[in-house]
């Protein structure tokens, strides 16, 4: 299908059109739906400081509610562009098809530079959750430690993306069989988890109580809306499946049929863990990501359960990497084709499609920002992503408005309606989080001045390359 776009996307001659992979290496149906599934979860890790923060029943009405509100609406419009516009770099190419170049390089580089933060987040979590093991790793009350732990804790990180690295290398379909193995080794831990925790007697009467309790009592705005960015970071991350389109075995109809086969999966793994550790504890000494599941696990069915559910979360932890790691470097390679970015990030593997340089810059950038502790991370994450999910919907209006003969293999249902419905709800969840880290005392400042920083940075990108882009796309029509 061509489309006629708003500027046309400029042309890089020197960069090796990339060779359409066979079937047997590209992502099935399955390996699809796991790879979204640790893509926007990897099952209830990272939701622990939640409880802690917000309280017992503010947690599970925001976990409920958050999926409806913002994890829907995001899965609706992925579903249809995706399907319209099965291409590689996905929302990137969906707003340079509709919005026009500058839009576009806002796109891609918003979030190139919230992936980066986003990115580094799995490996702090796996070292958390290593601890576990080896005490002395442990990060104390105020998430400081001494600089040979923080060392320590590092060099963790740093293994486990080169792990990573080694597994992309091969390819989307090696990604893809190695999050169809670990969704059941995740899962599994968790179900046991959520049967022990509230089929023990007067387990899910505890969790009612405590939700109940909780309700009764007012908490402070600020701090619900903050705590709202955990649960908005745990269930963000559809939309950004669409980037590796072109290594997706029948993308228009699989692309669909996957995110909806992931989202109550997702809801279910958050949910149902979350009230088995709420009908045992609702300690915020607990609830935090230095103890957190494990320490949930050992209380609800003992020591080997807490074994269980921490190496499980090792797993998780990587394969969430692992999973993200695919569309990361994506983006950064196809840019960098259109003349974005410096064009070494464009080289492909003949054998695989893998871009190798820009796998490689990934890594990198993740193992930089591995540095920073996890709760640093996340108002950054929230706030850029909103941004550049603020464009997508942009691109789905425009293209309802202006291309409205496009074959869509999937429509948003209801018309109108419905389009203006999904387009605020998550933009009002996002409004909230900006609002919040703008007004709360103990928010630190310097986040939303990265993100403004970040933001700026995209429009000095444009307009310090569009001059040479406009130089290339001469020369080229001239010969």
């Amino acid at each position: 299908m061509h489309l006629v776009t708003a500027s046309p996307a400029p042309i890089n001659r020197a960069q090796p059109q990339r060779a359409r992979l066979p079937r047997h290496k590209r992502l099935n149906f399955l390996a699809l739906v796991s790879v979204i599934f640790f893509t926007v979860s990897g099952g209830a890790y990272g939701l622990e400081p939640l409880v802690g923060a917000v309280g017992a029943g503010w947690a599970v009405g925001l976990v409920i509610v958050t999926p409806i509100l913002w994890s829907l609406p995001i899965a609706l419009m992925v579903a249809e562009l995706s399907s319209a516009m099965p291409e590689e770099g996905g929302y990137y190419a969906w707003v340079r098809n509709s919005l026009g170049n500058f839009w576009s390089v806002q796109e891609g580089w918003w979030t190139i530079c919230y992936t980066a933060v986003d990115m580094a987040i799995y490996p702090v979590l796996f070292v958390n959750y290593f601890a576990y093991f080896y005490p002395q790793l442990a990060l104390d009350e105020t998430g400081s430690a001494s600089w040979p732990v923080m060392l320590t804790r590092w060099l963790i990180a740093v293994l486990l993306i080169a792990v990573a690295l080694a597994i992309n290398w091969r390819g989307a379909s090696a990604v893809g069989r190695s999050a169809t193995i670990n969704v059941s080794l995740v899962l599994v831990p968790f179900a046991l988890l959520a049967i022990s925790g509230l089929a023990r007697e007067g387990g899910a009467q505890a969790a009612v109580a405590a939700i109940k309790h909780d309700l009764a009592n007012t908490k402070e705005f600020g701090l619900l809306a903050l705590g709202l960015s955990t649960v908005m970071w745990n269930y963000m991350g559809w939309d950004n499946v669409s980037t590796f389109a072109d290594e997706v075995d029948d993308a228009t109809r699989n692309y669909p049929r996957a995110l909806f086969a992931a989202l109550p999966i997702t809801i279910a793994a958050y949910l149902l863990p979350l009230l088995a550790g709420i009908a045992v504890t609702t300690d915020p000494a607990v609830w935090n990501e230095s103890a957190g599941w494990p320490v949930l696990a050992q209380l609800i069915g003992g020591k080997w359960l807490g074994v269980v559910v921490a190496s499980a979360a090792l797993i998780s932890a990587w394969s969430l990497f692992n999973s993200q790691l695919l569309y990361v470097s994506r983006l950064p390679f196809v840019m960098a084709r259109d003349g974005w970015l410096p064009s070494p990030l464009a080289r492909v593997s003949a054998e695989t499609g893998v871009p190798t340089t820009a796998l490689i810059a990934s890594c990198v950038v993740s193992a930089l920002f591995a540095a920073l502790p996890f709760g640093k991370l996340v108002i950054i994450d929230v706030l850029l992503y909103a941004a550049a999910l603020s464009l997508e919907f942009a691109a789905l209006i425009w293209l309802r408005l202006k291309r409205p003969e496009m074959k869509r293999p999937f429509r948003v249902p209801g018309g109108w309606p419905s389009i203006t419905l999904i387009t605020l709800a998550p933009m009002c969840f996002a409004a909230v989080v900006l609002w919040a880290s703008f007004s709360d005392a103990s928010t630190d400042a310097r986040q939303a001045m990265m993100v403004i920083a970040v933001m700026a940075s995209g429009f000095a990108l444009y307009f310090a390359r569009k001059r040479r882009i406009h130089d290339d796309n001469r020369s080229a029509v001239s010969e």
